[in-house]
């Protein structure tokens, strides 16, 4: 590599990694030179020296800042020149640990090409989704000395297995640091910490500080070093001052104000409009994504693109083959939730679209961070209902400035496209009344409620937007909390009619069908019988009664007998429970008299 060549990508600086204090090996420089990196990005040059000197750091980056490298780096240094360098084969001397699968498993793939420069170090990736005794079987049969993986597995692994030698590790990583804490990971990150040695070095690398960070820094850290590194982006003011942001320097940001019942025809139009680039699109909810991934697919307009959808009720084969198909294509649609939204570097990402925005607004950096990275140039855009724009003034004073986009006019109706596929196939019709009851739902969640009050939303707008058929029998439509004006209802279809294309699934619901329908024919005859019971007995001891049959009163006599029985019966429970004595259950009962 010629070393007078100078550096052109402004999200890089002048320092070389050959260049660093404290210099890289050589194996690990020429494993950089082959992957085509040279120059270092502000956190990388201030943090892979840090570590290399055995100091603790704290790092708050924005994303695609180039974390991933920044403490993979100088671990494999600090594994090299250990004093425990070659390891025993059970020897852990490093642990990464990550909020999400794919996080892990990207981390792990960048890692290889370093860890590959120890050869006698094996690493290992361990995430949920496959079997334990598989991940148990592979440490045992080939030996494990630096473990990659979620907190849950990687906790579960470190109480199964007592092979595992921990008291000469080197350093702990702990990516994503608030969304550890945010996912819930707390319990299963002390768990790990408690069983490492204190003296080791700790990486605790986060794109947001929150207070459960500050405290997670505060038990795990030893007097760590704070980095800090922000995007510079021009502000929106008359100056045109460069002031600090949290998102990438080369993003162009921007929010589309649109009504609930025109969002789809916006959303398709968007894409037609950017077919042969990258995408990724994200929704609320799972059930959106599984919604929406089949519909837009057999919308004429949209035939070409290659929609991809992945969230985190799949199955993690599913997960794993949708991001990879992904990643390895050169145009394309993401259709996902926030697990595609932390750390995950998908190249060439050139629009990143919130078709709804995130619950929680600190999720809103991460989404438009997977574009932009490392310099580059991306697009982001975030659809807002009129009622939700004061979200664009919320996320300004957070440091994320907005542009606003015009509503495009060419954009078609796609609403009775819609409507006509769920006519035709019932997996549209109930995917698109589970995906708007669980957006509904998931509406509520909003942690900036005082922007996000569901109770302000038009109900009957949002439905239309959904292309649903008729509203779905929900407590916040029955008792008319919310507003169904502009929902326009079919009319002309018996909706229990509609069939699944798939004949399968078609023959199970006439089986479910006829199940129910026998059940309530069932329930309707025991009702009949005990209606008939009740009024025979009350005519017996009506005061006008004509004079009875004897088959009433044997029908009556039998009543009777059934109701001692019973009245019996729970005596006798109540006197093994010991709430009676056998006194005064025979006195009850009449058993005394004999």
């Amino acid at each position: 590599m010629d070393s007078s060549s100078s550096n052109t990508n402004k999200a890089l600086t002048e320092t070389r990694f050959s260049d660093l204090e404290l210099p890289l090996s050589e194996d690990i420089i020429e494993a950089l030179e082959r992957s085509g990196f040279e120059f270092c990005t502000p956190v990388q040059a201030a943090t892979i020296p840090l570590l290399c000197r055995h100091k603790d750091v704290a790092v708050d980056a924005a994303t695609g800042s180039g974390k991933t490298l920044a403490f993979v780096l100088p671990l494999i240094e600090i594994l090299r020149r250990s004093t425990s360098y070659p390891p025993k084969p059970h020897q852990v001397m490093g642990v990464i640990i990550s909020p999400t699968r794919e996080l892990s498993t990207q981390i792990y793939n960048v890692a290889q090409p370093f860890v590959s420069t120890l050869p006698n170090v094996n690493s290992v990736l361990l995430v949920g989704g496959r079997e334990v005794k598989s991940d148990v079987s592979t440490i045992e049969e080939g030996g494990c000395n630096l473990l990659i993986g979620t907190p849950g597995r990687l906790s579960d692994i470190m109480e199964r297995m007592e092979i595992l030698d921990f008291r000469n590790l080197e350093i702990l990583i702990l990516d994503e640091a608030d969304r550890l804490l945010e996912m819930g990971f707390q319990k299963q990150v002390n768990s790990i910490i408690s069983r490492l040695p204190k003296q080791r070095r700790t990486g605790l690398f986060s794109a947001t500080q929150t207070e459960g960070v500050e405290e997670l820094a505060k038990a795990g850290l030893r007097n760590p070093v704070r980095v800090e590194v922000r995007a510079e982006s021009k502000s929106e003011s008359s100056s045109q001052q460069l002031t600090n942001s949290k998102v990438p320097s080369g993003l162009h940001l921007e929010y589309l104000v649109c009504e609930a019942d025109k969002k789809s025809s916006q959303l398709v139009d968007l894409l037609v409009e950017n077919e042969k680039k990258k995408l990724i699109v994200y929704f609320m909810t799972c059930a959106s994504v599984d919604y929406w991934g089949l519909v837009l697919s057999k919308i004429p307009a949209l035939k070409s693109i290659s929609l991809i959808p992945i969230h985190g009720d799949m199955k993690q084969n599913a997960r794993d083959k949708a991001l990879a198909s992904f990643t390895e294509a050169s145009s394309g649609v993401l259709l996902c939730t926030d697990v595609a939204a932390r750390g995950l570097d998908i190249p060439g990402i050139d629009y990143v679209v919130q078709y709804d925005p995130p619950q929680d607004p600190n999720m809103f950096n991460h989404r438009v961070g997977r574009t932009a990275r490392l310099g580059k140039e991306g697009r982001a855009i975030v659809f807002l209902l009129p009622e939700e724009e004061d979200y664009v003034e919320f996320m300004r004073r957070r440091g994320v400035p907005c542009q606003e986009k015009n509503l495009s006019e060419e954009a078609s109706d796609v609403i009775p496209i819609i409507r006509s596929l769920a006519m035709k196939d019932r997996a549209v019709l109930e995917k698109g009344l589970k995906a708007f009851v669980s957006f509904v739902r998931g509406y509520k969640e909003h942690h900036c409620s005082y922007i996000f009050r569901w109770k302000s939303l038009e109900i009957g707008k949002l439905a239309m937007g959904y292309g649903l058929l008729y509203l779905p029998s929900m407590s916040e439509v029955k008792q008319h909390r919310l507003s169904s004006e502009g929902f326009t209802p079919v009319t002309d279809v018996k909706f229990e009619d509609i069939k699944f294309k798939d004949k399968s699934r078609e023959k199970q619901r006439k089986q479910n069908m006829q199940a129910r329908k026998e059940k309530r024919q069932q329930e309707k005859k025991e009702k009949g019988k005990k209606n008939s019971k009740k009024a025979v007995v009350a005519a017996a001891t009506d005061s006008n009664k004509r004079k009875l049959t004897g088959k009433q009163r044997q029908t009556i006599q039998t009543a009777e007998d059934e109701e001692e029985m019973a009245r019996d019966y729970r005596l006798l429970k109540k006197l093994k429970k010991g709430s009676i004595k056998e006194d005064d259950f025979a006195k009850l009962t009449g058993a005394d008299d004999f």
